[in-house]
């Protein structure tokens, strides 16, 4: 497995495996598929000195990415990152997750970061499930603050900080 940093030629990848997740309405908000012209200001936003999008290829095949997004905009905030991983379906279940989740955590206080925070919807157990096998912590819990379809849905926050393995 070998993990880079995103290219823009990647968000077609990106944004295929970003729209297998929401039909199962376990991953994501969004109701809709996405396109690539839409991701692009998403991708123009992150940076790989600070806000990487990473990409993770299983034999020169991107198979999943993660992105660390600032969790606010305000300057106090800076060392603050929501991480989010999407896999592709087939590849679900042979530790890409852990693989991605393990470098985002060992490679956090070289971009700035200190405290690491999930937002997954609380249906997601096997997000949760690996979040908690890497020391986060369940810090917040949103109740009902997502409408699936009719369904209301609760998000938790897990969160990692600084002093717990970084």
């Amino acid at each position: 497995m070998k993990i880079r940093n995103a290219e823009e030629k990647d968000l077609a990848v990106i944004v295929e495996i970003y729209n297998a997740s929401i039909p199962s309405r376990i991953a994501t908000a969004d109701l809709e598929f996405i396109s690539v012209e839409s991701r692009i200001p998403w991708y123009q936003e992150h940076s790989p000195d600070s806000r990487p999008i990473w990409v993770i290829e299983l034999d020169e095949k991107i198979v999943g990415w993660l992105s660390f997004q600032s969790f606010n905009g305000r300057a106090a905030y800076k060392a603050t990152a929501e991480v989010s991983i999407y896999i592709a379906p087939e590849y679900k279940g042979k530790g890409i997750g852990k693989k991605l989740l393990s470098e985002a955590i060992l490679y956090s206080p070289k971009l700035g970061i200190n405290t690491l925070l999930g937002v997954i919807f609380a249906h997601n157990q096997p997000s949760l499930k690996l979040f908690d096998k890497f020391g986060f912590q369940r810090w917040g819990y949103l109740p009902k603050v997502a409408n699936l379809d009719g369904t209301k849905r609760d998000d938790e926050l897990p969160r990692r900080v600084d002093g717990r393995g970084f």
